[in-house]
């Protein structure tokens, strides 16, 4: 009787099944991976039977409405990871010694500086870099950081300096934190309040996470208060914008960027008023990963901030 001969199956896949895989688990949903890949649910769901196929075991389990890996499948994300890295870097020094300067760059932005600075500063990278495409989310400072650090955005502008020493930082503008009050307001005549009489009114607070907050719990720190818990805190808004209107409707009054109340100064909606003892002024910071290397548009982006003197003057201080 002849000995059955078991063979083990050589397993193969290719570097595309391995982006989709990576995908699947990071977001946790095929529909989700699809999007990211821009294939549809089905083709996804195709690809990762195929890949389970070539390597003979379940990679996924579907639990409801979530996809978790499997013991297996979690070691070969993170090989995945490292061959999808190394791929990545390989086809950027290849662009870079070709001298290419088309491409996309993914830039995560604080709220000042991504709604009232960068909008202009990329149209004039534009018109010098026509075939590169920024793609500009705003998020706070936070965030931003996180996903820096997690490659999902190959640069981060932040409101406030990093402590993380993976993160590479240049400084970009100045800017200045004012009080900011209806025209209608009986301090609208004045150009400096206290901090006491400041804590008794009601205040709108920026979110947790905000460069602003950060920066505003810091100088009030400074200044012997308990941050912003001092303060009579009506509403917490997510970004200046909100911020803005409510005091507008009366809601409260708040610390914002000087940059930010531009356009309502100068309709003459909102005053600018400067805390006694606090002179608020902060820096905004380009970040990237120093562990990654980065793509040809994303160096002559950098190099476009950094060498352009007349960018640090666009965040001149209001009032």
């Amino acid at each position: 009787m002849k000995k059955t001969s078991h063979i083990t199956p050589s397993v193969d896949f290719d570097l595309r099944q391995l982006e989709i895989f990576q995908k699947v688990v990071e977001l946790g949903s095929f529909s989700k991976a699809g999007e990211a890949v821009h294939l549809a649910q089905a083709s996804v769901s195709e690809r990762i039977a195929t890949l389970e196929s070539a390597v003979g075991e379940k990679l996924l389990d579907r639990l409801g409405r979530q996809v978790v890996p499997t013991k297996l499948g979690e070691l070969l994300y993170q090989h995945a990871l490292s061959l999808l890295e190394t791929k990545r870097r390989v086809c950027l020094e290849v662009e870079d010694f070709l001298g290419v300067r088309k491409g996309t760059i993914d830039l995560g932005c604080s709220t000042i500086p991504g709604e009232y600075i960068l909008p202009n500063v990329i149209g004039r990278f534009g018109e010098q870099y026509p075939d590169v495409t920024v793609s500009l989310t705003i998020g706070d400072s936070r965030e931003i950081e996180t996903r820096v650090l997690e490659g999902r955005f190959e640069l981060g502008v932040i409101g406030s300096r990093s402590s993380n020493r993976t993160l590479v930082a240049h400084e970009l503008w100045t800017d200045e934190l004012v009080l900011a009050v209806p025209v209608t307001h009986p301090w609208a005549g004045r150009r400096i309040v206290s901090l006491e009489d400041l804590s008794k009114e009601p205040y709108i607070a920026r979110e947790s996470g905000s460069g602003t907050l950060q920066m505003l719990e810091q100088y009030l720190q400074k200044a012997g208060f308990q941050g912003i818990e001092s303060f009579r805190v009506v509403a917490r808004f997510g970004t200046s914008t909100a911020v803005k209107e409510g005091i507008k409707a009366g809601l409260g009054i708040s610390i914002l960027s000087s940059l930010a109340l531009e356009t309502e100064i100068k309709a003459g909606i909102l005053t600018p008023l400067r805390v006694k003892g606090l002179r608020m002024t902060r820096r905004f910071y380009l970040v990237r990963d120093r562990r990654r290397t980065s793509s040809p548009p994303c160096k002559a982006f950098v190099d476009f901030l950094l060498s352009s003197s007349s960018l640090r003057d666009v965040a001149k201080t209001s009032g």
